[in-house]
């Protein structure tokens, strides 16, 4: 059944690439319009909030919550999506796990290229620190450009001296902005979402005529990884970015960090996405949870 399940989504996700790029407000109009066709747990309950002087969602467990928050980054190369797009993540992780996240509304290319995001998150941590929040009962976790900003902002909450978090989860994460891992050739025409070209247009918005080839924008080709908390990266056998989470996971192991490299075969990008109607997802997801709940001290 998995097996058909996966042939179904990758159909879906396949689409002809376009020579011109899409208007912004276009691509995240589509965005938003593909993602609402996900699966949200009812078990949920969200309320408007802000956090470092951004908008975030706060998602709650509507019965048996836990002590325990995981501030979540929304994927969407930089330049689209929201807390409402990433909603079938959190949820699901809020169920399963117990915890509240608090999905942040960082800002986005090509209005506020890098590092906006980056210091938008920074300030999101700082904030729960300072309401009282221990780094202890705290995780990172992403998809796609926001597994990325799971690893950079630790990085940068390094840098600033911030206490880390006690864990970081990153689902298909863009960790490399020189795009120079192999999975980008080896899995062309595989993977059915993304391609070198597709990700051209993003990627120029977002750095914004910087040079790529620095440590918060290709963390799995740069990083010091020294000192990080233990880290769960989860990535998929048909993905051009798969190399982006297997580099980051030998960088950790390299800088004696507990890193789990969670690869699963035969699907796309983000496909923790699909929970409910492909079962690898809704594994990864109970993985995930469990990792979680391993990892922050209550």
């Amino acid at each position: 059944m998995s097996k058909e399940q996966r042939a179904k989504i990758a159909e879906m996700l396949r689409r002809p690439l376009s020579v011109n790029p899409a208007p912004v407000e276009e691509m995240r109009a589509g965005f938003a319009t593909l993602m609402a066709t996900m699966l949200v747990p009812e078990e949920i309950r969200t309320t408007e909030s802000t956090l470092g002087g951004r908008r975030a969602v706060l998602v709650e467990p509507a019965a048996n919550p836990r002590a325990g928050t995981i501030l979540y980054f929304h994927g969407g190369s930089f330049v689209v999506g929201s807390p409402e797009t990433a909603m079938t993540l959190t949820g699901n992780l809020v169920v399963k796990t117990g915890f509240r996240s608090f999905s942040l509304d960082y800002r986005l290319a090509p209005e506020h290229p890098f590092p906006a995001g980056i210091e938008d998150c920074v300030a999101a941590y700082r904030a729960l620190l300072e309401s009282g929040e221990d780094p202890s009962a705290i995780a990172f976790a992403g998809d796609s450009a926001g597994g990325g900003l799971s690893v950079t902002t630790c990085l940068a909450a390094r840098a600033a001296g911030l206490p880390l978090p006690a864990a970081i989860v990153t689902f298909s994460a863009g960790l490399d902005a020189t795009r120079t891992g192999e999975s980008m050739d080896t899995k062309a025409g595989i993977d059915p979402l993304l391609t070198r070209e597709s990700l051209k247009p993003t990627g120029e918005m977002y750095f914004g005529g910087q040079d790529p080839l620095q440590e918060l924008l290709s963390p799995a080709v740069l990083a010091d990884l020294t000192g990080f908390p233990p880290m769960l990266l989860q990535v998929g056998t048909n993905e051009i970015l798969l190399d982006d989470s297997t580099r980051l996971a030998a960088r950790a192991r390299d800088a004696e960090v507990d890193v789990i490299l969670d690869v699963t075969a035969g699907v796309p990008h983000v496909f923790q996405s699909f929970a409910g109607v492909l079962d690898e997802a809704d594994q990864a997801l109970d993985r995930a949870a469990l990792f979680l709940t391993q990892q922050l001290k209550l």
